[in-house]
């Protein structure tokens, strides 16, 4: 086997064991000690952050920061990898933020020139429009490993009714509009609340035990603006909604799953939605105006009114 396709191969076996003897290296490859003790040196030498450690049980292993072996792109590949990360660029904070601005460079760096040169030319044709918003989230990596490790932290939030300590098992983390958002069990409430990112003042280990419940949600099967309990009972919602009304709702995260659409254009939102978010869901329909009709549940239309009523008042004179 040739020595480059050998280091290669020997990169991937090492990254996947994580830690090993010489000897098991040899045995694998088919080559002496010394031998693999020279590639070692030299895979070190390339960036594969290595590690030996002496005694019986003793042998290498590989830090937690280690490198992924070179993978090849077509030039297409490369750049739609280069946009996606490029449009990261609005966010004040990301759950990873040196990380991808070290990964945009290194893409740039090494890309031909002509292909930079494209990249440049496309940079101005082409964004994610985002709302820069001033709200730094310093705290998204922990909230991050948290969800993905279910661990339970305490907060310190800042809500509408002032600052308090909270423990709280995430679920994930989202983005909407500029702001990033935690959806989490919180164990005060025994119920799932949302939490805006932002308003985190700080953030660190609980020794509370996390619910073994909670490992089953993730994003993907949550409403993510529901801040109902895991058991709260569910009541029927039956919207008409105009074209304009349609396109509104499937713009929404939250509402597109609930639209149907009819051959017109025009459509309704079918489903069911948890009780508690019914203020919600008033101020939301409000917001469509005429393009939304809400003929169930009757809870919600009085609350519609209500609200309607509440502003006429305000701005009657």
């Amino acid at each position: 086997m040739p020595k480059s396709k050998r280091l290669m191969e020997m990169m991937m076996v090492v990254n996947q064991k994580r830690k090993f003897t010489v000897k098991e290296l040899a045995q694998e490859f088919g080559i002496s000690q010394r031998t693999v003790l020279r590639d070692l040196q030299e895979l070190s030498e390339l960036g594969v952050p290595l590690y030996s450690e002496v005694g019986p049980h003793g042998g290498y292993r590989v830090l937690k920061e280690r490198i992924l072996p070179p993978i090849a792109f077509t030039e297409e590949e490369a750049i739609a990898i280069f946009f996606a990360t490029h449009a990261l660029r609005h966010y004040t904070s990301l759950p990873f933020e040196t990380e991808s601005s070290s990964a945009l460079g290194k893409f740039y760096y090494y890309m031909p020139e002509d292909v930079r040169s494209r990249i440049d030319q496309m940079k101005s044709r082409v964004d994610i429009v985002t709302p820069m918003r001033d709200a730094g989230s310093p705290f998204l990596a922990q909230l991050l490993d948290a969800a993905v490790h279910q661990k339970v932290l305490s907060i310190d939030y800042e809500s509408r009714g002032g600052r308090s300590e909270r423990e709280v098992q995430p679920i994930g983390i989202y983005t909407k509009n500029g702001f990033w958002y935690c959806s989490a069990y919180t164990f005060s409430h025994q119920s799932i609340r949302v939490y805006r990112c932002d308003r985190m003042h700080a953030v660190s280990p609980s020794i509370t035990e996390p619910l073994p419940a909670i490992r089953s949600l993730n994003l993907d099967t949550m409403d993510l603006h529901c801040t109902s309990g895991l058991e709260e009972p569910k009541i029927e919602l039956a919207v008409n909604l105009s074209r304009a009304g349609v396109e509104q709702c499937e713009a929404e995260i939250w509402s597109a799953p609930y639209v149907r659409k009819r051959e017109d254009g025009s459509g309704s939102m079918e489903g069911e939605v948890p009780r508690s978010e019914i203020p919600y869901l008033a101020k939301f329909f409000i917001g469509l105006g005429s393009d939304a009709r809400v003929q169930r549940p009757q809870e919600l239309v009085d609350r519609i009114r209500q609200m309607l009523s509440a502003l006429v008042d305000q701005y009657g004179e």
